[in-house]
């Protein structure tokens, strides 16, 4: 069975909306200024291996205690959540039409009831994925931003735009909110997309996918990571072979995971290594013993 790509889970996601009760999923100071503070949850010593859920599990309808336990299972030190099952958590309407007026009168107390559990696990979530950013209103922004903070978020990521207009409107939220918007790239993404993004706002950042990254630029992350280290809420992790190669097993590809895993670590840069799984799943394995095999690949490069 082909692997699942994040368009495909968008899909999957959205197609699954009415029934579930989850988020719409929709399309998608300078460089020299001081970069965005990204510390909100104390620092963890080491290098936190977490995990890009539920994407990662390739099913968008898992509730919140099902990808805890998993989460546990594999060993994770953290997550980037994304909304949708805390939203199931707190009651959205099946409809997502109804999303952006439900979201005008939710309370979101619960929240530290969803919170605690991951915390009390010793899987924080230090990062939201919010879908459909970009399309939101401003009501629904507050909203998102206030809905992270109380899940002890530390970032919101979200697909890149390379539209100005987009990128000044986030920023000035983020801003407002200081509360930092990391942006994701994916292989089209080149370092000067993620510089035009951080002169909009001090709070953009970024949330750089290392397969993506040396699939698309064939060339390294590590002198980017370094430069722009503070501005880097989290990376993700996957292997993939240079010039749009393919997704692979760890270990197998061209991405220097070993090297970033390591030089956040010596640095003691408080970036969460995400891991996110992307490659189909060989024959007699599967996917909870591949994840498993990669939080090993990552653990044992840090021993």
């Amino acid at each position: 069975m082909k692997s699942q790509t994040r368009r495909e889970f968008a899909k999957l996601t959205l197609a699954a909306l009415p029934a579930a009760g989850l988020l719409s999923v929709m399309n998608q100071l300078s460089a020299a200024d001081a970069p965005a503070p990204v510390a909100a949850t104390p620092k963890p010593p080491g290098v936190r291996i977490g995990l890009n859920v539920p994407y990662s599990f390739g099913n968008p309808l898992m509730s919140g205690d099902e990808i805890l336990k998993n989460c546990a299972e594999l060993g994770l030190t953290g997550v980037e959540l994304r909304t949708q099952p805390v939203e199931a958590f707190l009651g959205a309407p099946a409809k997502a039409d109804k999303l952006a007026e439900w979201r005008k009168s939710v309370s979101i107390d619960r929240v530290k009831d969803f919170r605690q559990k991951y915390e009390a696990a010793g899987v924080p979530i230090e990062i939201v994925k919010v879908d459909g950013l970009f399309k939101m209103t401003d009501e629904e922004l507050d909203y998102v931003f206030a809905l992270a903070k109380a899940l002890g978020g530390r970032a919101i990521s979200s697909e890149i735009s390379l539209l100005d207009a987009d990128l000044k409107r986030l920023g000035s939220f983020a801003d407002k909110h200081q509360f930092m918007v990391a942006y994701h790239g994916h292989a089209a993404t080149t370092p000067a997309d993620w510089e035009k993004a951080f002169t909009f706002a001090k709070f953009h950042g970024a949330n750089v996918d290392l397969g993506h990254f040396v699939a698309g630029n064939n060339i390294s992350p590590v002198p980017f990571i370094k430069q722009y280290h503070e501005r880097i809420s989290h990376v993700h992790v996957k292997d993939r072979k240079l010039k749009n190669g393919p997704n692979t097993r760890f270990g197998e590809g061209d991405t220097p995971i070993v090297e970033v895993l390591r030089l956040i670590r010596d640095n003691q840069w408080n970036i969460q290594a995400t891991l996110e799984f992307e490659y189909q799943v060989p024959a007699g394995s599967t996917r909870m013993a591949e994840l498993a095999r990669a939080v090993k690949f990552c653990r044992d490069a840090l021993a």
